[in-house]
């Protein structure tokens, strides 16, 4: 017998060989050191494994080496071994891979998933390759342990599309806005038939142009990197959507960018006056801002539905890896049954173990070849219906996708008027979301009828397992038992009835286990699915205080500029909560896309801990007596989880700490962006504020009537030079009086500010040392473990309230402090005002001059200037004489107070 095992042993190495040849197929972007050290660290190379494959015989598990099966232990090789698991082994295994392991011919397609990892190869989950698929039906097809990645990978698709189509969407609806308001404006003939058709044929190419420079950025990511377009990596898949959110972020910048340009470029061209222009671009943002609104709401609800459809897509395919398991299980019960009335024959003296061994081996070979048979062909079968169905459905789509654009073009095609820009956003956005919805019914459909279909395959694959079964065991207790045995034909129909009467017991525990085992993964599936709407809800709290928080700066930035009109500080507020949206709605679903990845990270492990976790507590639940060795082995296993599950925790925390840093990086990238486009839109309206105060002052100047007034003065013959002069002292005494008084007051007002910031600082410290006992307080209640960690938190709150706190005593400080100043400044300019009306009355009535000057100056000016509408009606110019003399005695001694007025 040692012999022969040997012989075989040396015939399986060729074997071996071109087994791991098919592997290197299989795994293109497994490397030839990866394939070594897996197959090193899998026990299925061991001469036990090698043997029994070879042989294609069952044996016990745990039994020593053994050339020939004695069949009375029923646990079957074709299937991935349930050996006991050692504290430095993981399985990664599936039920999935048991039918896929009866065929050579499926070893391609579930070679990387039948091997047995140590958690040594943890560092290479990331490169390895796992097929890339574009539906879900395909995934029923594939059996491996990559499944799961394969179904998020799907979800991931499934976020990009619907990013797309809101975009498109958005995209839609603002240039939409924009030619309602162009067109109002063109029917109320404010602007000309070719500025008209010129500026939407340059914003429809604009945007155009925009569209396909981002489609052709998205391209370019999609293949870089694409060594072989049938497989991905986990790693490729992460450099590409965070390359994608990049490209999204930049498209997003300058579409805003492009939509500023455009509102510029039409307010320019219909030349509207200032309060106009503010007000028509507080109506397009407000707008613009609904828009985004109904994104928002429309997006968040869609993204609840696909990770649901995730989680069903999970149970799908754990429904038929259940179907698929079933088959060989079963027949494994049948077989046992056998074994173990050939082993009674055997104690009886009916049968040699040689015979019985002869006749188990015939059995299980003829059995095993015929289940290999069938579920190749079911197999076979199964992917040629799926590719029929798919091939249907994107017919099905294209038809759909035709109907869906001549619905959207008649709608965009009919007039809307200024007052109907809501009730459009209404319509387009309801039929968009309608389409949605029935190409999500389509596809949903699909998915069912595809899993149906692939589920009555595996149906009829057990019901030809069971007829070929039942068939080979009548012919071994009727036809072959009677020769070998001596036995009538009545005994071996007893015997044949034993076996079936034991089946049904065997069934039926076999029955219950599967449906324990059903129950758990429901279970842990639960477990998932409030993980994540935990995380979703912690989500939302991060996104609406950081809106809180940049509505706070931009606020706290609008108050302190203070020279702005409300209608101004209200379009920046609006423009700022415009691209807040449009930032937190892609941050929101760049987040949704990390969750699916760091789960995608961690599906290796989570896997082998579940299958951990289901065969202790299956064990512990179907043998309440154990051994010393069950003992021993539960206890390994029992150790083995918990460091797996310490292992897994800290895995954990580190990927989530990696996307959170990830995140937090892109998250201010995105406000930068946001911030710079708010410079722009806070500095044009600057600049727009700085032009009409200009205007104003060009237009308070008063400039012809101070002209008029010297040479009307310089013409009179009353004015003398001492008369002038004395009037021009008079007016130097006067400012003099006025400007001391200004700075007496301005000293009082800012030694009475020096001792209200005492004051405050003198309750700020006070503050600070009751915070600090608090503190010493805190500390004494903290214990070892938690105290470096609490400590820190402690300090950085600290830190943070005194930063607002001196931050806010300094604003207000300054406030005051302008506020003060201002009035003084007020209370000066009306002074000087004042003043400078009794000059030229005085002057005007030496000079015999008839002029009317409004004592009450306006309390908004801030300039000195001259200016009064009632002069300008008034002024009348006398009959003059002696100009040679009074132009030497007036010009100078006049020009000087006006320049010291001015």
């Amino acid at each position: 017998q040692k012999d022969d095992s040997q012989r075989l042993l040396e015939s399986f190495n060729s074997d071996e060989r071109e087994h791991t040849l098919m592997k290197s197929k299989a795994e293109p972007y497994i490397s030839e050191e990866e394939m070594v050290l897996e197959e090193s660290e899998s026990p299925l190379n061991s001469n036990v494994t090698a043997f029994a494959l070879k042989a294609k015989v069952i044996y016990p598990i745990n039994q020593k080496f053994r050339p020939l099966a004695d069949g009375s232990s029923n646990p079957s090789l074709h299937e991935n071994p349930k050996q006991a698991v050692l504290p430095n082994q993981v399985m990664e295994t599936s039920t999935s891979g048991s039918l896929g392991s009866l065929s050579q011919g499926d070893k391609e397609d579930c070679s990387s998933s039948t091997t047995i990892h140590s958690t040594t190869s943890d560092d290479r989950f990331q490169a390895r390759a796992f097929l890339k698929v574009t539906s879900f039906p395909e995934v029923l097809t594939y059996e491996s342990f990559d499944v799961k990645l394969c179904l998020c990978s799907l979800t991931l698709k499934d976020l990009m599309l619907l990013d797309t189509e809101l975009r498109k969407e958005k995209h839609v609806m603002v240039i939409q806005i924009l030619k309602i308001c162009v067109t109002d404006f063109y029917h109320k003939k404010k602007i000309t038939d070719d500025l008209f058709k010129k500026f939407l044929l340059i914003q429809e190419k604009d945007f155009e142009e925009l569209q396909t420079q981002l489609e052709s950025r998205l391209q370019n990511t999609e293949m870089s990197g694409a060594h072989n377009s049938e497989y991905q990596t986990l790693e490729d898949l992460e450099r590409k959507e965070r390359e994608y959110s990049e490209h999204v972020i930049d498209n997003m910048e300058t579409f805003w960018k492009q939509t500023d340009k455009a509102q510029q470029a039409f307010l320019d061209e219909s030349k509207c006056s200032s309060a106009k222009a503010t007000k028509i671009m507080m109506d397009l943002t407000e707008k613009m801002i609904a828009v985004e609104s109904l994104l928002s709401e429309s997006q968040d609800l869609q993204a609840m539905d696909i990770q649901d459809r995730l989680f069903n897509w999970e149970l799908t395919v754990k429904m038929i890896d259940s179907l698929k398991s079933y088959i060989p299980e079963e027949c494994k019960c049948r077989l046992n049954i056998v074994s173990n009335i050939l082993d009674h024959l055997t104690v009886k003296n009916n049968l040699s173990v040689r015979q019985k061994e002869e006749l188990l081996t015939d059995l299980h070979k003829a059995f095993w070849e015929q289940l290999a048979h069938f579920s190749n062909e079911c197999i076979q079968q199964s992917k040629d219906l799926i590719l029929k169905r798919l091939d249907s459905c994107a017919k099905k789509k294209e038809d759909f996708k035709h109907r869906q654009k001549a619905e959207q073009g008649s709608l965009l095609s009919k007039t809307f008027h200024n007052e109907d820009v809501h009730d459009f956003l209404k319509a387009y956005h309801e039929l968009l979301e309608k389409h949605r919805q029935a190409q999500w019914e389509l596809e949903e459909e699909d998915d069912c009828e595809s899993t149906e279909a692939i589920a009555d395959l595996y149906k009829e694959l057990y019901a030809k397992a069971s007829h070929a079964l039942v068939e080979l065991v009548a012919e071994l207790f009727l036809q072959t038992l009677p020769l070998v045995t001596g036995l009538s034909v009545r005994e071996c129909e007893l015997l044949k009835e034993e076996w079936q009467e034991n089946l049904v017991p065997q069934l039926e525990k076999w029955e219950t286990h599967c449906q324990r085992r059903w129950k758990l993964f429901q279970e842990q599936l639960l477990q998932e699915k409030q993980l994540w709407m935990k995380e979703y809800a912690l989500s939302a709290v991060m996104q609406k205080h950081l809106s809180e928080k940049q509505e706070k700066i931009i606020q706290g930035v609008v108050s302190r500029l203070g020279c702005l009109s409300d209608e101004s500080v209200n379009y920046i507020l609006q423009k700022h909560r415009l691209l807040l949206c449009s930032v937190l709605r892609r941050l929101t679903l760049r987040r949704v896309g990390m969750a699916a990845l760091a789960r995608m990270r961690l599906s290796r492990k989570k896997s082998l801990l579940q299958e951990l976790r289901q065969q202790h507590i299956l064990q512990k639940g179907s043998s309440p007596c154990q051994d010393e060795d069950q003992w021993q082995l539960q206890k390994a296993l029992e150790s083995h989880i918990l460091e797996e599950e310490e292992k897994l925790e800290e895995e954990t925390q580190q990927t989530h700490l990696e996307f959170h840093q990830q995140l937090v990086t892109e998250i201010q990238e995105a406000l930068q962006f946001l911030q710079q486009h708010m410079e722009q839109v806070i500095g044009q309206t600057l600049l727009q504020h700085a032009r009409r105060e200009a205007r104003k002052k060009s237009s308070d100047d008063g400039q012809d009537f101070k002209e008029r007034l010297v040479e009307a003065a310089v013409e009179s013959v009353y004015g003398t030079s001492n008369n002038i002069n004395r009037l021009v002292q008079n007016y130097y005494q006067e400012l003099g009086k006025i400007t001391e008084g200004y700075e007496e007051k301005k000293l009082q007002q800012l030694k009475s500010l020096q001792v209200e910031r005492s004051e405050r600082n003198r309750l700020k410290k006070k503050q600070e040392s009751e915070l600090a006992l608090k503190e010493k307080q805190t500390k004494g209640l903290l214990s070892v473990s938690s105290a470096v960690h609490q400590r820190m938190v402690l300090q950085q709150k600290k830190v943070l309230a005194q930063f607002e706190l001196q931050q806010q005593i300094r604003l207000e400080s300054l406030k005051q402090k302008l506020l003060g100043l201002h009035h003084l400044e007020t209370e000066l300019e009306n002074q000087l005002k004042e003043a400078e009306q009794d000059f030229v009355r005085e002057l005007a009535v030496l000079a015999r001059v008839r002029v009317a000057v409004n004592k009450k100056p306006s309390k908004r000016s801030k300039l000195l200037g001259w200016y009064n509408p009632e002069l300008r009606k008034t002024f009348q110019t006398p009959e003059s004489a002696g100009k040679d003399d009074s132009h030497e005695n007036i010009q100078e001694p006049t020009r000087l107070a006006s320049g010291s007025c001015r």
